[in-house]
């Protein structure tokens, strides 16, 4: 699974002796002090974002390591002519007193930066200076996506992210740190947490991005997609409720959890079968009572009586 977040870039840093050695690693060349500007940038955090997802703890960790040496570009325009930094150093910081809403302690990924100083990057050094250029996005992917509630992944369950089911919110936990490709300067507000921009497949965004008949194609693929889940969603519900109806004494919290893993013809034969025994247990429709005239002869409509 593949991910873009959002983020803050900070301002300029001192270059220390460490720092430098760092930075030289990464190099082809011994740099001096003098010749590289570095600032540090807030990558991505624990908390549940307005998408309904959060970074686990350990998933932080396992990006930490991956970011060291990841270009910084614009965008998310993967040219090797956009790299402008690099980042020479991360580390996971918590701060103390504040939870997020899965009631973990707060923890964002922060990783150091580093771009020569050179005279192509004049004008981009004082905009970071001046906090104009402050917004940062990062591209990574994560092993699976795991549902809050019942521990599965998203796609084998039929909770749905930011609903409540019995009393538990739902949130895609993201877990385990895959790879790290990028992180981007980018034009988008910064949010008061990370993670405001989220693909499951950036790369495809970016190249139907830079073709509009393919951006066009895949926004209605994913029209399609919000659709097909809905229905399967309501098909769920409706043959939890129809078992329900004829089988009262299943469990609903059992009937709903098969539901959550069986799909469309699985889940519309079901729904058939419900149904049938749910209408001889409660016939539908009005029942009418054929009266003898001679009990109610003196209402017109005596002889059917609903």
């Amino acid at each position: 699974m593949n991910i873009i977040k959002e983020a803050n870039a900070g301002g300029g840093c001192v270059v220390g002796r460490e720092d430098l050695e760092k930075i030289n690693a990464l190099a082809r060349r011994e740099l001096t002090a003098e010749e590289v500007y570095t600032f540090t940038v807030k990558l991505c955090d624990n908390e549940v974002d307005r998408e309904w997802e959060r970074f686990s703890e350990e998933t932080l960790e396992g990006l930490a390591g991956l970011f060291v040496g990841k270009s910084g570009l614009f965008d998310h325009n993967w040219s090797a002519a956009g790299q402008t930094a690099r980042v020479y150093q991360t580390e996971v910081v918590e701060e103390a007193g504040r939870v997020t809403r899965a009631g973990k302690p707060y923890r964002y990924l922060k990783g150091w930066a580093y771009m020569l100083r050179t005279g192509a990057n004049g004008d981009l050094i004082a905009e970071i200076e001046g906090g104009i250029k402050k917004e940062v996005s990062v591209g990574c992917s994560v092993e699976r996506a795991v549902c809050s509630v019942c521990g599965r992944g998203l796609d084998e369950c039929h909770h749905v992210k930011g609903r409540t089911h019995n009393g538990k919110l739902c949130w895609a936990e993201l877990e385990g740190a895959a790879d790290a490709y990028e992180w981007s300067f980018v034009a988008v507000p910064a949010q008061p947490q990370a993670g405001v921009i989220k693909t499951l497949a950036p790369t495809l965004k970016v190249l139907a991005g830079q073709a509009p008949e393919a951006r066009r194609e895949l926004e209605a693929l994913e029209r399609a997609a919000v659709l097909g889940r809905k229905y399967l969603e309501e098909l769920r519900r409706e043959v939890a409720r129809l078992a329900a109806l004829s089988q009262p004494e299943l469990d609903v919290e059992v009937v709903e959890s098969i539901a959550g893993k069986l799909e469309e013809g699985e889940l519309t034969a079901l729904r058939t079968v419900f149904r049938r025994q749910a209408e001889e247990r409660w016939p539908q429709g009005p029942r009418l009572s054929y009266a003898r005239q001679e009990e109610d002869g003196d209402r017109e409509d005596g002889a059917f009586l609903v």
